[in-house]
């Protein structure tokens, strides 16, 4: 990936080889399901259009969750001193890190024939999708599907190659990354309730005023 620059006279193009991991919360402060996807999330497309992945992580108040993740949260505070006294790398952390380096510099797999013809056919087949649910609501999609979108699926599927020591990615490597497109950032761009139900004026009106009564999360 690259990057260009036009600044103070100097016009250049620039290597970007970097991952970018990014959290941010709702304009609201949590997220409002009677919003689309655009308002809640409430970045500009150009800067969404970036991500290989979106997920939507919502804070759900259920009392077996809270209580798994409370207890996680403890046992890393309590675990945290022992393990700062311990100098000594593990076993499983060496190989782990030695795992990454090999993959990094040994495997640069490329698609295979049949997984590219895959990839063309999904790819064509979900901004079919996209336009024909743009045309129902009469709202465009709140994460464009481009191009970009298309380079970031044969990353991923590239990548998955990779994680298995193999130079060529086949067609299950692409279906796997599909199905991780699928369930981020196409349920992102899919989500919000006001893409499966047209609201008539009357009821975007009581919406307005239950909003103003009913905190959301409450």
């Amino acid at each position: 990936q690259t990057i260009s620059i036009a600044k103070a006279g100097i016009t250049t193009v620039l290597n970007s080889r970097t991952s970018v991991l990014a959290a941010a919360n709702p304009p609201s402060g949590r997220y409002d399901d009677l919003k689309t996807a655009q308002d809640n999330i409430d970045l500009q497309t150009t800067i969404l259009s970036r991500f290989d992945l979106i997920f939507i992580v919502k804070d759900i108040r259920m009392y077996s969750q809270d209580k798994i993740i409370a207890s996680h949260v403890i046992k890393v505070h309590a675990s945290a001193h022992a393990s700062s006294g311990d100098s000594k790398v593990s076993k499983e952390e060496n190989w782990l890190r030695r795992y990454i380096h090999y993959c990094r510099t040994e495997c640069h797999p490329r698609l295979s024939e049949t997984a590219s013809k895959k990839l063309q056919t999904e790819y064509v087949s979900i901004r079919q999708n996209m336009r024909q649910q743009a045309n129902e609501t009469g709202e465009a999609a709140a994460i464009p599907i481009t191009v970009r979108q298309l380079e970031a699926i044969i990353r991923l599927s590239e990548a998955l190659a990779k994680m298995r020591l193999s130079h060529v990615a086949t067609d299950e490597h692409v279906k796997e990354a599909i199905r991780l497109f699928n369930v981020s950032t196409m349920d992102a761009a899919r989500s919000g309730i006001n893409h499966q139900i047209n609201l008539t004026p009357e009821m975007a009106q009581a919406e307005v005023q239950v909003k103003r009564r009913v905190g959301i999360g409450s």
